[in-house]
């Protein structure tokens, strides 16, 4: 069977979002170009480092190229999307590995999420060749998303995201572990529950 790649380029939107209350949220990537939607779900680590790297990445395209490049050095407001996931969330799959990467012929970052996927291997070595060998296999890999996006997309999505992520639960002013509704164990209390 060959790979599914659910490819946009460029999409109409391509947010992160995020399903449920603060501590029992579930995030998504999604993208939309006309009536075509694809979600993924992930992490919120993984959501995060996403949103990081690609700054990090627009940044060094900024300052290799003298500031010439067409990426804005912050998220244009005119772009700036609030609006939440597209409706019926349907996951297409759950995401293992992502990638980034600037074609800085076109001036598009290219974000690619990859499903997850479950290798059998009896040794570290089995395991590192399963992995290769998967990687190599361009027609039979695990479903994609990938998505092209122009420097300000790319602005415009990592500012949403970094948002999403910081939107849960509170940190304990203690110790910085977030603080569900009904408070949490704070370790630098002794143990004793402590209210939000």
């Amino acid at each position: 069977m060959s790979r599914q790649v659910f490819l946009y380029d460029p999409p109409d939107r391509f947010v992160a979002g995020t399903v449920g209350m603060p501590g029992r949220r579930t995030f998504f990537l999604q993208a939309t170009a006309g009536p075509r939607t694809t979600s993924v779900a992930l992490e919120k680590t993984q959501v995060a480092a996403l949103a990081e790297r690609m700054d990090e990445l627009l940044d060094e395209v900024v300052r290799r190229s003298g500031g010439n490049a067409s990426v804005p050095a912050v998220a244009p407001n005119e772009i700036a999307d609030s609006a939440p996931l597209d409706t019926p969330i349907e996951e297409e799959f759950r995401v293992g590995t992502m990638a980034l990467a600037w074609d800085g012929e076109e001036e598009r970052m290219i974000v690619e999420a990859q499903a997850l996927v479950e290798l059998d291997a009896d040794s570290e070595e089995d395991l590192a060749e399963a992995e290769e060998r998967l990687l190599q296999d361009e027609e039979n890999g695990p479903p994609m998303l990938r998505v092209r996006l122009t420097g300000a997309q790319a602005r415009a999505f990592c500012k949403r995201a970094l948002d999403v992520v910081n939107a849960g639960r509170p940190p304990c002013p203690l110790c910085s572990l977030p603080l569900d509704p009904e408070g949490h164990v704070c370790p630098r209390q002794n143990g004793y529950r402590r209210g939000a």
